[in-house]
């Protein structure tokens, strides 16, 4: 159950306290469907000043076991030999209450699904970041941050790639006491909106939760007496409710 929970989906990289840029990247799972190679994602700063964004990509890899790593990609440098997801930009000015878009791109082999950590960090510019603002643009900016107390925190996404070829079954097994869904698939499943309350007291549920099927891998969870188990299967675009007495 607990190696179910893929995907921790929240990473906060933090100086302390208020005012400053304060960035937005909306949902932080994301899926590139099997027809496609591009995806547009774009990064909002609802903050009083100007947001300077790296854009930093890991590869999460799964062992036998089911533990994961996450593991630094090749360099950009060359976009003809890279085996795997690239965003361009990578560095983005995103103006105070404004938005700015990053295309992510895959490229390389799409036999199998890939998962990708996209990081979306805030930065103070200096040179080396390679952002196109001038020196005294640069020096402007830290001494207007430095006037008062900031925050720069970042964001980690999820982005699933899933196999050109994309295939969904999922299997389930209802039997008492438990029940299981087995993705017997080749991409993802997600178990969205899952809820566990009381028949009696439909007040007194469990925290909603969302979950993600691995292909090869089961969903499952012990059913209850007195409790009603709610949720969503989502297979690419289809999606259908399911309710379970315990």
């Amino acid at each position: 159950m607990k190696r179910l929970l893929i995907f921790l989906c929240f990473a906060v990289f933090s100086h302390t306290s208020l005012g400053g840029p304060q960035i937005n990247v909306g949902v932080v799972y994301d899926y590139l469907d099997g027809d496609k190679s591009t995806f547009l994602k774009r990064v909002f700063n609802g903050g009083d000043s100007t947001a300077f964004v790296k854009v930093n990509i890991l590869e999460i890899v799964y062992d036998a076991d089911g533990t994961s790593r996450e593991i630094p990609l090749s360099t950009q440098a060359d976009a003809n030999a890279r085996d795997g997801l690239m965003a361009s930009p990578a560095r983005l000015i995103v103006p105070a209450n404004g938005m700015q878009g990053t295309r992510l791109l895959y490229m390389g082999e799409r036999e199998r699904e890939r998962y990708f950590r996209v990081r979306f960090v805030p930065v103070v510019p200096e040179k080396e970041d390679e952002f196109a603002v001038s020196a005294e643009e640069r020096e402007d900016y830290k001494k207007g941050l430095s006037a008062g107390v900031n925050v720069l925190a970042g964001y980690g996404t999820v982005f699933f790639v899933r196999p050109k070829e994309t295939r969904y079954d999922s299997v389930i097994n209802d039997v008492p006491g438990q029940y299981a869904i087995r993705n017997n698939g080749n991409s993802v499943v997600v178990i969205d909106e899952f809820k566990d309350c009381s028949v009696k007291n439909e007040a007194e549920c469990q925290p909603t939760t969302k979950h993600h099927i691995l292909a090869g891998r089961t969903f499952k969870f012990d059913k209850q007496a007195g409790r009603e188990y709610r949720f969503t299967l989502i297979e690419g675009s289809a999606t259908k409710k399911f309710e379970i007495k315990g």
